[in-house]
């Protein structure tokens, strides 16, 4: 590890810090690891591989990327030779880079033990992904004449040479490449495999549950399309592009037009430069020299595979297998809530009471018939909303354009910048726009993450308010597959601070001071320290003193070195960190009294949970903010108190359900590393997701 110095001062390393990345991948190996347990249905198995290649892409994408930009930078720049500098861990870019590069072969070598084992098992079922040489003669002779009338005729080969320059590798695509030689001469060959038209799955007619990936059947085929050459050596190769646009440095002209701007820049990130190679079978070294040195890649940033290079296949796949129930989970169906009344419109019901719902054991249905009525409810004068990520056929935003069109004044700010969802969120942002809706898009360097709906209405003379803070977006398809939570009140403290949200993003500021809500970038940071500093006291003065967080990751170093001295104190703190954590649990000395655990199951835990004091005096918040420096003074996120004693009871019997998981559940060690969490043999198992889905069902049966 380099010895590197930050701020002018000598870097001190502290045992309880773990590199941010590394995190990342320990997360995403959890993620492998459900495709290899096999009390796990298999077709989920194997989504669960697919999950692991993904996340690994975006990953590359964006924190390589950014990783491999700022080693750059510190190489060229001596005002900035502490780009990428870890101030946790003291790992410069390019000792991180190393570890990632380390990291990765290691964990690709499991997915492909894993894909292997997988792909075996469903030979019981009949399927199987075959090559070319198991296929009998009159498959052969089938997929000869298919490749020759349906493929070659649309194939787009090159010959590198000095009239055929490098071709531009599009991010994510496969491509077939050959090492060409023709009198002594060797030259590369390339072949783009996946340009959309192909069948990606090729069915074998002999037996319908076998299969050829297309681009297997290409390299197969080389010989015919570089006929004037002999092949000596053949493989499939894949590139992953740094996606990591600088958006705020785009928008340093106030006359650009924010939403065309964003659309070139998702232009632009399509052309960024290469940080990772992958390749199948066995790739000659000329070749390898040659793709390094056209795309600007190191040997480290080449990557073996022997399972395919991309994974989105296996829907075909689980679509065949669909009669066979037990290879899939259960099926889950969100719940309608009981605390609700179905022959009484919802605003009424919220004015009398709080409601809280949980994605997605219950549905999302209340939300959309929520917004529905006040698009018709003469009462009703304004509603106002912050979009993130939506679903592409979005109910909420349809609601939304509804009410415009009713003559409600309708106010969406729709963060342009959600990264990958920018095309999904400009084309609504226009439909919005063309029904009448006032649309802004947030503010300079600060994405909106906030998860904000307000619905103002008119009770005789008097203007009141309906407010929904959520941890989750606006978006149907994932309220389906992630845990969220989302309060609906018509507390007035809470609404008027959440007017003030809006105002302030109307114009261009950020909120200041608050009572009740926690609002990033001012006031959730300082305000998290001061509560964790009241249970610090208390555990000094040898009170009870307790703290409870659920949250996705933990980056922030201001929060963690607060965590720790809670611990030192002696507060009790449990934390449910689902991805990275760059603190670690159980250290004697600095972090014994903190609890961390993962849990990985079939849902995607996303609700955020802040719990300070037990459970006789909790302050219990509910936020869209996780404990990363870009959620706690970058971005505007928005937490919000649960005064309500029957929901905050709900809340942290539902944190206290995830701590007992043993099944889904992984505890964080002193060394940083994460183990199964098991259960003994008489003890009661219990997978948290499962049981509050039963609990939901059960509730509905009631």
């Amino acid at each position: 590890m380099s010895k590197a110095v930050t701020n002018e001062e000598e870097y001190i390393r502290k045992p309880y810090f773990a590199n941010r990345e590394l995190s990342w991948l320990k997360f995403n190996e959890r993620v492998i690891d459900e495709a290899a347990d096999n009390t796990v249905p298999l077709c989920e198995r194997l989504s669960f591989a697919s999950i692991f290649n993904s996340n690994l892409d975006e990953f590359y994408m964006v924190r390589v990327g950014s990783l491999y930009d700022q080693m750059l930078l510190a190489k060229t720049n001596k005002k900035d030779k502490n780009a990428g500098f870890d101030n946790k861990t003291g790992m410069s870019a390019s000792d991180q880079l190393k570890a990632i590069f380390d990291s990765t072969r290691s964990l690709l070598n499991k997915k492909d033990k894993i894909y292997a084992q997988l792909m075996y098992n469903f030979e019981n079922y009949g399927v199987k992904i075959i090559n070319f040489n198991d296929v009998e003669y009159a498959d052969a002779v089938y997929l000869e004449k298919y490749f020759m009338n349906s493929i070659l005729p649309i194939l787009s080969p090159q010959v590198i040479g000095k009239k055929h320059p490098f071709p531009f590798l599009i991010n994510k695509e496969i491509y077939a490449v050959a090492l060409l030689n023709s009198k002594n001469n060797e030259k590369i060959g390339v072949v783009p495999c996946s340009n959309g038209v192909f069948k990606r799955l090729i069915p074998i007619p002999s037996d319908k549950h076998k299969y050829m990936l297309v681009e297997e059947l290409i390299l197969h085929f080389l010989p015919v399309i570089f006929k004037k050459f002999s092949v000596k050596s053949k493989s499939l190769i894949r590139i992953i592009r740094n996606a990591d646009i600088d958006v705020d440095e785009a928008f340093y002209d106030e006359e650009m037009d924010y939403r065309d701007t964003m659309e070139k820049l998702i232009k632009e990130r399509r052309k960024l430069c290469p940080v990772k190679l992958e390749y199948t079978r066995v790739l000659d070294d000329k070749v390898i020299s040659t793709l390094c040195k056209e795309l600007g890649l190191k040997k480290d940033q080449v990557f073996y595979s022997e399972s395919p290079l991309e994974l989105s296949f296996i829907s075909k796949i689980q679509d065949d297998l669909r009669n066979n129930r037990e290879l899939f989970f259960e099926r889950r169906i969100p719940q309608n809530t009981k605390a609700l009344d179905n022959n009484r419109p919802i605003m009424d019901q919220i004015m009398e009471k709080d409601l809280l719902l949980s994605y997605p054991y219950e549905s999302m249905h209340p939300l959309i018939k929520l917004l529905n009525e006040a698009g018709s409810d003469d009462r009703v004068i304004s509603i106002k909303m912050t979009l993130y990520r939506v679903a592409k056929n979005s109910q909420i935003v349809e609601a939304l354009i509804d009410a415009a069109e009713n003559g409600k004044e309708v106010v969406v700010l729709v963060e342009l910048r959600a990264r990958f969802d920018e095309e999904n969120n400009i084309e609504w942002s226009r439909r919005l726009e063309e029904a009448g809706c006032r649309i802004i898009y947030g503010l300079d360097h600060l994405k909106v993450h906030s998860k904000l709906c307000m619905i103002t209405y008119k009770d005789q003379d008097e203007v009141k308010h309906i407010t929904h803070i959520g941890t989750g977006n606006f978006n149907e398809k994932t309220a389906k597959l992630y845990t969220d939570l989302a309060l609906f009140t018509c507390n007035n403290g809470i609404a008027k601070e959440t007017s003030m949200v809006f105002n302030d993003l109307c114009m261009g500021n950020v909120v200041e001071n608050t009572n009740h809500l926690l609002v990033a970038p001012k006031c959730l940071q300082n305000k998290i320290l001061e509560y964790i500093d009241e249970e610090i006291n208390r555990a000094r003065n040898k009170e009870s003193a307790y703290i409870g967080i659920k949250i996705n990751s933990l980056t922030d170093k201001v929060i963690i070195e607060k965590l720790v001295e809670a611990s030192m104190a002696g507060v009790k703190i449990d934390m449910i960190i689902r991805g990275i954590s760059c603190l670690i649990g159980g250290i004697e000395g600095y972090t014994e009294n903190i609890n961390i655990i993962s849990i990985v199951g079939r849902y995607l835990e996303h609700s955020r949970i802040y719990i300070f004091g037990d459970s006789t005096r909790a302050k219990v918040f509910i936020s869209s903010a996780d404990f990363m420096t870009r959620n706690t003074v970058k971005r505007v996120e928005v937490a919000t108190p649960v005064y309500d004693e029957t929901l905050k009871a709900r809340i942290l019997k539902m944190f206290s359900v995830m701590l007992s998981d043993n099944v889904k559940a992984r505890v964080m060690r002193g060394d940083g590393n994460y183990y199964k969490k098991g259960f003994g043999k008489d003890e009661e198992k219990i997978n948290s997701q499962e049981y509050f889905f039963d609990e939901s069902i059960m509730n509905n049966n009631n």
